[in-house]
Parts: C-alpha cells; structure tokens; sequence
C-alpha cells in the first residue's frame, strides 16, 4: 500500500505534526476518488476510503500500545505513552476535519449536495437549540451526554470487534464537524458580502477563525475521548488476539484499559458541559 508506506507509529509519535498533513492528505485523496468513482454516494464513499487510508498505521499504532502495556509496568509512564499516540492521533483528525471544512467551502454549490448529502442530514438531526432555561440546560445536557456515551460506546465496540475500527467512527464524526463547520462559514461569508459588498481578506480569515472555534471549543475534549475508549477496545482486543489472557500481565492490561475509559468518560462529561452552558455564551 502506497500510503500505508508514508508513516509508522514510532515516527509518527515522534513528529506528530506530520499526521495532520497526512490527515489531510488522506480525506482529500478519498473526497476526490468518491466524487470520480462513485459521485452519487460520494458522502460515505469518501468516509469509507479515508479509512482504509488510516487503517494501517492507527492499528500498527494500538498493536504498539498494546506491546506498551505488557512490556511497561509503571502505570505513570505508561499513560505518558498512550498520550503521545492520542496526541499523534489527534493531528490526524484535526488533519481529516480541517480537509472537509475546506472541500465544504471551496466546492461548488451545486456539488455540497452530492459530497456531504449525509452529513447535512446528520447535522439537521442532532441540531439542538439551547435556550436560556436551567431545567432545558440540564436536560439538553443530560441529552447530549448520553448521546456521547452511546457514541463511546461504538468507538469500543468497533475497536474491540475489528482492532482499529473505531477509525470508522472518528473519521464519520470528523465529516459531520467539517460539514457544520464549512456551513457555518459559508454562511457568515454570505451575510458578509451582502452587508459590504465584498468579502475582505481579514473578513474571511476572521469569518474561518470563528467557524473552528465555535465547534473545537466542545469538539476538541469530545473527540479525545473518543480516541482514548477506542485505544482502550482496540488494546483489549489485540490483548485477546496475542492470548495475552492467559498471562500474568492481563491484569495490568485491563487496569490500564479501565483508567482509560475513565479519562474518557470524563472529557465526555466536559464537553457535554461546555456544548451547553459554554458555547451558547460565545456564540
């Protein structure tokens, strides 16, 4: 595989600013191939070929976790080091959403409808508005949260069912921000243009400045737990494929995969809070 060859974990966990370009290299190379090959389903068909891009290297990534939890018996250190695969990580999907944002923004209007047909489904169904009531707030909360959670839980399943396959889930969720994200541009730079006539440089940049924001203030602490139950699934599940079970070390193994879904539960816990009492008061 051409692009399997670009990077492994080690290297990718020693220069982790490669992965966004990479990210972005993958999306994009899967966004162009959908819309030559398949343009009526090119909303999942780019979704699905950005995936087998990332496959390869996310599933060497939590082979090597798992070698780490066997091999390191410092629970410390050993946090350390699932931390720099989850920050490596992270660039890719920063990589990934950052390439949807721009595809959004920069594609014709009449190809939004083909590329991101979905996604704009998707986001008009979980678009919830937020009003000023307490017992609306914590019940918009509330809502949200489990809705997270249930997300979790497919993040574990499918890494624990197919190794690296909560990739599958990421990259879905990094198509659906990128889309919200570019409409919220696309938006602001109309309303833009009609109020002055043209949209200035330093409009546009402070236009595409305020769309990240808006979605990375909660978007950012949601998508690290996702990333940290699907490190856990994926490590339980190598553990079992290496019948590593059977030895001394599954204790240690199942510790540290249960300290990860806590840390994961609790970045779910703040960007449910943000997404409600937060996010509203900024925007």
């Amino acid at each position: 595989m051409v692009l399997e060859s670009l990077l492994n974990p080690l290297k990718a966990e020693k220069n982790p600013g490669e992965m966004f370009f990479i990210g972005f290299i993958y999306s994009s190379i899967g966004i162009l191939l959908s819309l030559w090959i398949f343009k009526d389903q090119a909303s999942l068909i780019m979704v699905f070929l950005t995936v087998m891009a990332c496959l390869p290297i996310v599933f060497n990534t939590i082979k090597l976790e798992e070698k780490k939890d066997v091999e390191i018996k410092n629970e410390r250190i050993l946090l350390k080091e699932h931390n720099r695969a989850i920050v490596f990580l992270m660039f890719l999907f920063f990589g990934i959403t950052l390439s949807f944002v721009t595809w959004y923004v920069f594609l014709p209007p009449d190809m939004l409808g083909i590329v991101f047909d979905k996604q704009t489904t998707t986001i008009q169904a979980i678009n919830n508005n937020v009003s000023g009531n307490a017992f609306q707030e914590f019940s918009a909360f509330t809502k949200i949260l489990l809705n997270n959670i249930k997300v979790l839980s497919f993040a574990i399943l499918f890494a624990f069912i197919y190794g690296a396959g909560a990739i599958f889930i990421l990259t879905w969720n990094a198509s659906v921000i990128g889309a919200a994200m570019g409409n919220f541009i696309r938006s602001q730079l109309g309303e833009a243009a009609t109020s002055i006539g043209l949209v200035k440089f330093s409009t546009y940049f402070g236009v595409v400045s305020l769309g990240l924001l808006r979605y990375s203030i909660h978007g950012i602490p949601e998508i690290i737990a996702y990333f940290y139950g699907g490190l856990a699934g994926g490590i339980i599940s190598v553990a079992i494929i290496k019948k590593h079970f059977k030895t001394e070390s599954f204790s240690r193994i199942l510790f540290d995969v249960s300290e990860l879904l806590i840390i994961s539960l609790s970045f779910l816990v703040a960007a449910a809070f943000l997404e409600v009492y937060i996010t509203p008061l900024l925007f």
